[in-house]
């Protein structure tokens, strides 16, 4: 979806469509949550600190957050892509790999799947949708950004190569600031750069990473679209474009606590345990869990529970972060676990 939160937010408010609007609390330490088109032209974009963004943009419009709303038409949205597959992998409220390979409508050509979801969805909603199609997820999530807002770019089989000759490696998943500092010291800034190193060398500099680079180089992505009942467990987690420290990184869980569990209420699940990600600045991941005998009863409990693993793991203060994340395992179904409490 393009710019989502604002754009929900935008058609009660068509007033302010051409106006920078971005979706945040009015918290001192808050982080915009959506920005709209408008406001991105003065620089302002998700999860950065308000303070900043009333620098760039002293004129900017902040709409409080309506976390239901979105859930609202998040739903309809995915009522949608269920008449077309059942292969659903959603990322967030707005954004999910579908595999339309055969898909329920016997379509057979997924562009044309695409192009009536995007109308499908324009005409339930009023929103805007972006697309991209391509052979594996890596491709997809490239195309979807390429032509926003509202279309849809393809790639076809026999031109993958010569659409990612050009770029950033920052397109790769999981190539941050660290990893491309890394690749840039090894005179490497492109995905065409990438194609030319033997996959040895890239291994002997990331380990089992180095054999994931080379593939996306040659625009492979053997990751299959995960449908949500496939899922052993639900986390989220941001990447941050500064490295932050623990104190720094207080204002982003909230809405990673939020996002959890509310994808465990839209599938119906409980959870019995609570996991914590932080990526350190050097790349090492420090990560805690805690399991319980019993699920999980409220978003507090997560809440409690997450800051219970950021205290048992004695991070020091000066510690620097480019990664947080949460996630919940041990997922049941709430009828299951009703049952079991009978026994």
């Amino acid at each position: 979806m393009d710019a989502f939160f604002a754009s929900v937010e935008l058609l009660e408010r068509p007033e302010l469509r051409h106006l920078p609007v971005v979706v945040s609390s009015h918290h001192p330490r808050a982080v915009i949550c959506a920005a709209s088109y408008p406001a991105r032209e003065f620089g302002l974009r998700s999860a950065m600190p308000m303070s900043q963004a009333r620098k760039l943009c002293p004129q900017v419009i902040v709409i409080e957050p309506d976390f239901e709303k979105y859930r609202t038409v998040s739903a309809q949205i995915h009522q949608i892509f269920q008449r077309y597959t059942a292969l659903i992998e959603p990322l967030s409220l707005d954004e999910a790999y579908l595999d339309v390979t055969d898909n329920l409508q016997n379509i057979s050509s997924a562009t044309e799947v695409a192009m009536r979801i995007r109308a499908e969805i324009f005409q339930a909603t009023g929103l805007t949708a972006s697309a991209g199609v391509a052979p594996n997820k890596f491709l997809a999530k490239v195309a979807s950004d390429w032509n926003k807002p509202n279309g849809i770019c393809i790639i076809k089989p026999s031109k993958v190569k010569a659409f990612i000759h050009d770029l950033p490696l920052k397109k790769i998943p999981g190539v941050g600031k660290v990893t491309q500092e890394k690749l840039k010291s090894m005179q490497l800034e492109t995905l065409g750069d990438l194609q030319e190193i033997e996959e040895a060398l890239l291994v002997q500099h990331f380990g089992k990473y180095g054999k994931q680079l080379f593939l996306y180089a040659q625009g492979i992505d053997e990751r299959l679209v995960q449908a949500e009942r496939e899922r052993q467990q639900i986390s989220k987690e941001t990447t941050f474009d500064d490295d932050l420290t623990l104190a720094q990184c207080l204002p982003y869980w909230p809405l990673l606590i939020d996002q959890v569990w509310r994808s465990l209420e839209r599938k119906q699940l409980n959870a019995r345990g609570v996991s914590a990600k932080l990526k350190l600045k050097n790349f090492q991941v420090l990560q805690h869990s805690k399991s319980f005998k019993t699920p999980l009863s409220s978003q507090a409990d997560l809440e409690r529970v997450l800051i219970q693993l950021l205290e048992e793991m004695h991070l020091p203060e000066n510690f620097q972060f480019r990664l947080i994340g949460i996630g919940v395992y041990q997922l049941a179904a709430l009828q299951e676990e009703a049952q079991l409490s009978l026994l």
